[in-house]
């Protein structure tokens, strides 16, 4: 007898209890990761600004310009001092540049001391109105109306406020009618300048994180509106702030955000923003574009809140996505749509 041919193909061997192997088409789809799944730059940036050194890291850094002050100036010292014993006529020039770098250093440290005093009579007067507004006390109001009016004494746009103010403050006798009586007369027009600046700071963030496709363009772009924003709303409300001040104030504004969680972007501001949905799902780009205008829009109204005299009494409070349909009008297609 001739062997049988041996069957060729696979051979399925059935296992008992064996649950069998799901269907290709029983798994779930996968999903699409759209620009709210990743942290969109307005988020690292706040992260990143509003992120607390280390007391390790202030001691390194402390120690490190220490160090370089003094050996640059030790350094300075011995070329104009060996200068002048070599060479009498360029020690005498070299002294007067250095004395001449040390007047301009001097007179940048009275500006930078000078603005964060500007801040701090700003938070003061803050403070001030939200002790009157809290204890209904007619006198405080008056206080804080005289506060303001010395604050913005050197400033011709709000002189017709002021005025307005100072014809009618001994006809109200009641607190927050008297503070409401200034933030209308004299806030109300710094507000809108305001928003204006928030609404061109949106306005460019997202265009950059639409358009331009280099890597941490749109980090960037976040970062210098943003401090350019909020630099400009202070000197508007008053508070011209320098380069540490600006820091300082940007680190505040941001903190205040992250400590609120404010930050956090949800279906809900997308969705009211003008077509963000269907933007993200047709280009990724401008669903961040989106995302990241809506975030500076807010560190705006944030930047508003901080850097001004009185709270929001009788003026509403600016719409986060009422500034974003204004600035984004136009820029992503119809806000109907």
């Amino acid at each position: 007898m001739t062997d049988a041919p041996k069957a060729r193909g696979p051979i399925l061997i059935e296992l008992d209890g064996q649950k069998p192997a799901a269907e290709p088409s029983a798994a779930p789809p996968v999903p699409d990761l759209g620009p709210q799944e990743r942290r969109a730059a307005m988020q690292q940036v706040a992260a990143l600004a509003a992120r607390r050194p280390s007391r390790l890291a202030k001691w390194f850094w402390s120690l490190l310009v220490a160090i370089l002050g003094f050996v640059v100036s030790l350094a300075t010292w011995n070329y104009v001092t060996g200068l002048i014993q070599s060479v009498p006529i360029l020690g005498m020039i070299a002294t007067a540049l250095v004395g001449a770098f040390c007047i301009v250093l001097l007179i940048i440290a009275i500006k930078e001391l000078a603005a964060f005093n500007r801040l701090a009579r700003m938070d003061g007067v803050h403070k001030a109105a939200q002790a009157a507004v809290a204890s209904g006390q007619l006198s405080e109001a008056r206080a804080v109306i005289d506060r303001i009016d010395t604050l913005y004494s050197g400033r011709d746009d709000t002189a017709w406020g002021r005025a307005q103010v100072k014809d009618r403050k001994g006809d109200v006798l009641d607190a927050d009618a008297l503070l409401g009586l200034a933030e209308t007369s004299i806030l109300a027009p710094l507000d809108q300048q305001a928003m204006r600046e928030v609404e061109a700071a949106a306005r460019q963030v997202a265009t950059v994180t639409a358009i331009v496709p280099l890597a941490l363009a749109d980090v960037f772009t976040a970062l210098t509106s943003n401090l350019r924003m909020i630099r400009r709303i202070a000197e508007i409300y008053g508070g011209r702030s320098g380069t540490f001040g600006s820091w300082r104030l940007t680190r505040t504004v941001l903190s205040h955000l992250v400590a609120t969680g404010a930050v956090a972007v949800g279906d809900d501001l997308i969705g009211s923003v003008a077509g963000g949905g269907v933007l993200a799902k047709l280009s990724r780009r401008f669903g961040e574009g989106v995302i990241n205008g809506a975030l500076t829009a807010r560190v705006g109204v944030a930047a508003m809140e901080v850097c001004r005299p009185m709270p929001f009494i009788v003026q509403p409070r600016p719409s986060v996505t009422a500034l974003v349909l204004r600035s984004l009008t136009g820029l992503f297609g119809s806000v109907k749509e």
